[in-house]
């Protein structure tokens, strides 16, 4: 009597347990592949800014996905791991320098560190900067070595618009270090990099200024010295111009230029005033003791720089001193300036 009642309620309970089961399972389910289609998803869709990661050399899987991690580019380590196992990437993470962002999917940064895009190393030399910071900069990148940068500098460099002289003196490549963005591979000499710089003058120079040069009856390197006096003296564009009329106008009455950017360059360091005593120094490119331009430039110039060389303002003035916001009072006169400087408090 009691195993047929039995089995009657196992018939109704079964049903339902299993009912309870696959549902439970479809839940786990669904819960499971929200879970991972949510590791997948970029951590912040809007957010483009670089993020630049290195992967050293023989680095596994673990660490690729350790750095990715670190620097907040995925949710979940272990789960970039699983992934790139299943696609087969595990083995194939390339080594180099990446530039990745935030609005990456985890699907999409295993692609590119599978595919090797790696980002170019590149360098920025800005406008004025002397051989000397130009080294520095790339030494503190890491491009080179100060003793690889040194190495370079000894190099015999045949450009036509280089000063003779004798292979080693920073002097022959100042102002001709052409500021620009360069991109470079990962085995790019010192050497390269200087050669890539004077090639890229020549090509600006030979594009943008050589006919209006040849015309005025200029040479290049008085237009490149005057262009690196001007990329250190003016502070605000507009006064390029202004402040090439006035070199162009004490060279022409056989005044000293007094310009003190050159008293700056013959210290070899940047200080924020320069003093009487600094006046003084014992160089060819102090420009308070010698008369006319120096022997070379003092620094890397921009294209203003030298188009402002080239086409200098026409005017009177003679003068300048500084107001204290960057910009400049001109003077006509002696007297003139000399107010100027109390004026300013100079």
């Amino acid at each position: 009597m009691i195993e047929p009642e039995m089995k009657k309620i196992n018939s109704i309970i079964n049903p339902k347990i299993m009912l309870i089961l696959l549902v439970s399972l479809f839940a786990l389910s669904f819960l499971g592949w929200q879970f991972i289609t949510k590791q997948y998803l970029p951590i912040a869709p809007n957010d483009n800014n670089l993020i630049e990661v290195r992967i050293p050399e023989n680095s596994s899987g673990h660490e690729v996905a350790a750095l990715l991690y670190k620097n907040g580019l995925i949710r979940n380590d272990k789960v970039f791991l699983s992934y790139c196992r299943q696609k087969g990437m595990d083995k194939q993470l390339k080594a180099g320098q990446y530039t990745f962002s935030r609005s990456q999917s985890l699907p999409e940064l295993a692609l590119q560190i599978s595919q090797g895009k790696v980002k170019s190393p590149s360098f920025t030399i800005p406008e004025g900067y002397t051989v000397r910071q130009i080294g520095e900069l790339l030494v503190n990148k890491q491009i080179c070595t100060q003793q690889q940068w040194q190495e370079a500098l000894q190099v015999d460099y045949n450009y036509e618009f280089l000063a003779t002289g004798q292979p080693g003196d920073e002097s022959r490549l100042e102002g001709y270090l052409f500021p620009d963005t360069y991109a470079i591979g990962e085995k790019t000499s010192a050497q390269e990099i200087i050669t890539m710089m004077l090639d890229n003058f020549a090509a600006v120079w030979n594009k943008e200024y050589a006919a209006q040069v040849s015309t005025k009856k200029l040479s290049t390197r008085n237009i490149m010295i005057i262009a690196s006096l001007i990329e250190r003296e003016a502070q605000i564009p507009e006064e390029r111009k202004k402040i090439s009329g006035v070199i162009y106008n004490r060279l022409q009455k056989g005044m000293p230029l007094q310009i003190d950017a050159t008293v700056l360059y013959s210290l070899g360091e940047h200080r924020e005033t320069v003093t009487y005593k600094d006046l003084e120094i014992n160089s060819p490119y102090n420009t308070y003791k010698n008369v006319g331009l120096p022997p070379g430039p003092i620094a890397s110039p921009g294209r203003a720089a030298i188009d402002a060389a080239i086409n200098p303002e026409q005017h009177s003035y003679y003068y300048y001193v500084a107001k204290g916001d960057k910009s400049h009072y001109f003077s006509s006169t002696y007297t003139e300036h000399l107010n100027a400087k109390k004026k300013y408090g100079l």
